[in-house]
């Protein structure tokens, strides 16, 4: 339930995260070790340097990333170990409003995208692998709603390979063994999902 958890967090996400993707129907635009140009261009810009191209991303780049724009933005410093990667992978590959929803989602707390002390508390209260479990649910039903779309269906088999191999890292029952390699299924890479417009509704997933 810490910082310290982010390394080894880290090591998960960038097993499932690969190198430079432009397929026009990955919906998250050109990205790089998981970092799209538009995610790239206003971290760049935040930190007063100038624009340049994903594929030019640098190591210590992607680290500031991924824990200012995910870690601790979807409350992930907040939660138990687990839980925590979860929420952080989550993050990573359907966006932080999005991850919020579903965490508040499989722990019964009010579903409004912010994570405050009432999601805390419920996240603190509720039993560990029940909660796991429904995570887990809620996030296949929504990439098996999302490859009904136009182009998506190809991304299905390896989103369900990272889930499953979040699972097994996890540890719930039923996922004890997995590839040693991320298979990515019908594509080279895992799409990446674009967040939850602010204010909206987290979509029907069952």
């Amino acid at each position: 339930m810490a910082k310290e958890n982010l390394p080894d967090s880290m090591r998960f996400i960038m097993k499932w995260e690969g190198g430079l993707v432009d397929d026009p129907d990955d919906r998250g635009g050109r990205t790089n070790k998981g970092v799209t140009q538009k995610v790239y261009d206003s971290w760049r810009s935040r930190s007063g340097q100038p624009a340049r191209d994903v594929k030019q991303i640098g190591d210590e780049e992607v680290q500031a990333i991924y824990e200012g724009n995910y870690w601790t933005p979807a409350g992930c410093d907040l939660l138990r170990r687990g839980l925590d990667l979860a929420q952080f992978d989550t993050a990573v590959n359907m966006g932080t409003g999005r991850a919020v929803r579903i965490l508040q989602e499989a722990v019964g707390a009010g579903v409004d995208g912010q994570f405050g002390p009432s999601t805390k508390s419920a996240c603190d209260a509720c039993d560990l692998g029940t909660a796991l479990i429904r995570y887990t649910q809620i996030r296949e039903g929504l990439y098996k709603r999302f490859a009904q779309a136009p182009g998506q269906a190809k991304f299905l088999k390896g989103w369900m390979n990272r889930l499953n191999d979040l699972r097994r890292e996890v540890g719930l029952p039923g996922f004890e063994r997995g590839p040693e390699e991320p298979d990515f299924g019908d594509t080279s890479y895992i799409a990446r999902i674009p967040d939850l417009p602010k204010g909206s509704q987290l979509e029907r997933w069952d």
